[in-house]
């Protein structure tokens, strides 16, 4: 039977195409899937086997080749034909690979760490949402203040906030989305960067993941073509707006917790901007008080009774 391979975005995609070579209707082939694989922001693509009986021409196939004999007096031998050989998927560079996906904020943060109260509870309430990265200008910070203003050097300008929409928009367009990036502001060194368009529901992902990423390798980008220090913070569908929400009002009923049972409370890992919003929140709570302990991307906020 008359057979070809397409590669499409879609099996219907292929079905088509298919047909359309092979000279018959779309309802004339049979499709089978070779191999689907997902691209960039959700985007497939299909590799897929179109064949039809009804096929005006066939795809030319080359001859077998010949088998040689075996010697006489020897026992001829069939090797099964090797498997193909699946393509190795691209392995991430190194710099690429990290454990916190946005560079939101300098690395200074922490505040010491505190005597810790009588006991800790077993368990803190969890985030509504996981981990994502929340707007906030760098001055809100209250992990290490004075670090934060020595390493405040750099201030961004409308130059280097266009500079970020035009990488943006060069990503948007290499992965094929309809998205437009626009300046929403500029705070310190930071450029607020909004995303909008049909396909902006793309670049939020579960939990802001999809978010996190395109900020964090916008950033790296940009601090490779520049490294003045400016840093880009992405908002999409007010996702952080919310997210900054969530985490102020779970920040506030575990430090109520915590007053209450004189035990200290850990919170789920999050990352360094995220942090810097609980203790913000918790730093104008009497009886109450935050350090930070572990590794990235382990590291956690504990909430300690005060005294």
């Amino acid at each position: 039977m008359p057979s070809i391979e397409i590669t499409a975005k879609s099996v219907e995609d292929a079905r088509t195409t298919g047909a359309a070579r092979l000279g018959v209707e779309p309802g004339a082939v049979n499709v089978t899937v070779l191999e689907e694989t997902k691209g960039l922001f959700g985007k497939s693509q299909v590799r897929a086997r179109v064949e039809s009986p009804d096929a005006v021409e066939a795809p030319a196939t080359p001859a077998a080749p010949v088998a040689k004999e075996a010697p006489a007096g020897r026992k001829k031998v069939e090797r099964a034909p090797k498997a193909e050989a699946k393509p190795k998927a691209a392995e991430p560079k190194p710099e690429d690979t990290v454990p916190e996906p946005v560079v939101a904020a300098p690395v200074v943060e922490e505040a010491p760490k505190p005597a810790r109260g009588r006991g800790r509870s077993k368990a803190a309430p969890k985030v509504e949402e996981a981990v994502a990265a929340p707007v906030e200008a760098p001055a809100a910070a209250t992990e290490a203040p004075a670090a934060e203003e020595a390493r405040e050097e750099a201030v961004a300008t409308q130059e280097d906030g266009d500079r970020f929409v035009a990488l943006i928009d060069e990503l948007m367009e290499a992965a094929g989305l309809d998205v437009k990036a626009k300046v929403a502001g500029l705070q310190g060194r930071y450029v607020n960067v909004s995303l909008d368009g049909k396909d902006s529901s793309h670049l939020v992902g579960k939990h802001g993941e999809v978010l996190n990423a395109l900020q964090y390798l916008v950033n790296i980008l940009s601090n490779r073509r520049t490294g003045n220090g400016v840093r880009s913070s992405l908002e999409c569908n007010d996702y952080r707006q919310r997210r900054e929400q969530t985490l102020m009002k779970m920040a506030h009923k575990v430090a109520e917790q915590v007053i209450e049972r004189r035990e200290e409370a850990v919170l789920e890992a999050l990352p360094a901007y995220e942090r810097r919003i609980v203790h913000k929140v918790i730093s104008e709570m009497d009886g109450v008080e935050t350090y930070s302990e572990g590794e990235e991307p382990n590291r956690r906020v504990v909430i300690a009774p005060r005294g």
